[in-house]
């Protein structure tokens, strides 16, 4: 699957591949970095392949995923759209970085092209993001887009036969418009987009 690519002051956002799977897997395989993840941690670089193979092969309607590199081509993190629901315009948002990579606003400056994108070009009204209570900086992030916190979701997720609880975070396409000049960082609209989608 081809998505577009996004340039951004200090990141590439472009469609995930293969030859991602040894940088997605210092996120993937870390138990740190999973530790709110919807799947326990990747046993080896090939199951990390496996699951880039999976996401470039899902149908775009449904998801799509970028991976975030430097602009000196190292990659930092990725970032994905799913759940994706048309009829009723709505989808969900996940998010990771490599913890090498943390604490540096990769994620704040990469996330803003793919709300744009999923606002104009997928046409949705609503953004979700169902981060667990405990993920504290996914939780400031999701604020710092714009995000209202709704409430919690008991015993959301089951990973690894364990039950998690989440907390819902939306944005709406009208908070997003009137929120656009005032973010603190570069306008997404303004980032140059090098590739149309399929």
């Amino acid at each position: 699957m081809t998505l577009p690519v996004f340039e951004t002051p200090r990141l590439t956002l472009r469609s995930i591949t293969a030859h991602d799977a040894e940088g997605l897997h210092e996120a993937y395989g870390d138990a740190d970095a999973m530790r709110h993840w919807d799947h326990p941690p990747s046993g080896d670089v090939s199951q990390t392949a496996e699951g880039i193979r999976m996401s470039a092969e899902a149908d775009p309607r449904w998801h799509g995923m970028w991976a975030i590199q430097t602009h000196a081509s190292r990659f930092v993190g990725a970032i994905n759209y799913h759940a994706h629901n048309e009829q009723q315009r709505r989808l969900a948002l996940g998010w990771i970085v490599v913890p090498s990579c943390w604490r540096q606003g990769l994620m704040a400056e990469a996330a803003p092209s793919v709300i744009s994108h999923c606002f104009t070009r997928l046409n949705v009204h609503r953004i979700e993001a169902r981060i667990e209570p405990e993920n504290l900086s996914s939780r400031r992030l999701a604020a710092k887009l714009g995000f209202t916190e709704e409430g919690t979701l008991r015993d959301w997720l089951c990973v690894a036969g364990e039950f998690r609880s989440v907390v819902m975070y939306s944005l709406l396409r009208t908070e997003w418009m009137t929120r656009l000049e005032a973010l603190p960082y570069p306008n997404p609209l303004s980032f140059q987009e090098r590739s149309r989608p399929c």
